[in-house]
């Protein structure tokens, strides 16, 4: 399966879950709890309100080699949103893709898709733990502040 078939696919429509494909185009699919998604609000306010020169995207699907990966949180510049807002998954990561965690995460698996959407083009990856703690990443490595956003908490609350 590929990402167009998905999101077209009529059983697939108004899932409580989050939907990525693996490299084999299989659907992997992961139940979203209602604190994840307050999460993605509050870092889409954050976002939106610290950089208006951008679009803050919310369950974000990312074209990998290794399927489609979907960023809890992306922020595109403007810029770059031209390119792929008519785009069924961004052929170009986003600027920042921000991955908040639930129990069914494991850290081999972040580290897999930091280095993934780094191949795409992100500038930097952010991880949320479920305290709400953030930790940033360029294709580097950790980092103490972002650069992209340099006022961004370290500690999200919900």
């Amino acid at each position: 399966m590929n990402w167009q078939e998905v999101i077209a696919h009529p059983g697939l429509q108004n899932l409580p879950f989050k939907i990525e494909l693996n490299e084999r185009g299989q659907i992997i699919m992961s139940p979203v709890k209602l604190r994840h998604s307050a999460f993605q609000g509050r870092f889409s306010f954050l976002l939106q309100t610290m950089r208006p020169d951008g679009i803050a995207v919310a369950e974000c699907a990312v074209w990998t080699r290794k399927g489609t990966k979907v960023a809890a949180v992306a922020w595109f510049s403007d810029e770059l949103w031209a390119q792929v807002k008519s785009e069924t998954e961004a052929s170009i990561a986003p600027e920042l893709c921000i991955e908040v965690f639930s129990k069914s995460n494991t850290q081999a698996e972040m580290r897999e898709k930091r280095k993934l959407y780094f191949e795409q083009g992100a500038q930097e990856v952010w991880l949320c733990n479920e305290q709400g703690r953030v930790e940033f990443y360029d294709a580097q490595g950790k980092r103490k502040v972002s650069r992209l956003f340099p006022d961004f908490p370290t500690q999200v609350n919900i």
